[in-house]
């Protein structure tokens, strides 16, 4: 994880607080909507990155563009599997723990 990445995911979770339905009681939103969230973006990004490869292909976008959209693609991706990595790491450490 790099740091562009680390302030990317730190500034989806700050504007995040605002939105209803998937806040806590302490305003701050619930992790199953931060997740909700990464994933979409995600998503979105790599269809941002097939769009521009489309494109690309047809003659109608530049090189520059599809490694950019590739690029970001490949962050969202890094970010969504770190953050699983984390997920399994935790829930295992708790199915560590003594009762």
């Amino acid at each position: 994880m790099n740091p562009l990445m680390a302030a990317r995911a730190y500034a989806q979770a700050q504007g995040a607080g605002g939105v209803t339905g998937g806040a806590s009681a302490a305003g701050a939103p619930e992790f199953s909507q931060l997740l909700s969230n990464v994933m979409g973006d995600m998503t979105q990004q790599t269809r941002a990155a097939e769009t521009q490869m489309t494109q690309t292909v047809q003659g109608q976008g530049s090189l520059i563009d599809v490694v950019t959209a590739v690029s970001s693609a490949e962050a969202s991706l890094q970010t969504v599997i770190a953050v699983r990595d984390q997920v399994i790491s935790a829930y295992q450490e708790i199915m560590r723990m003594p009762i």
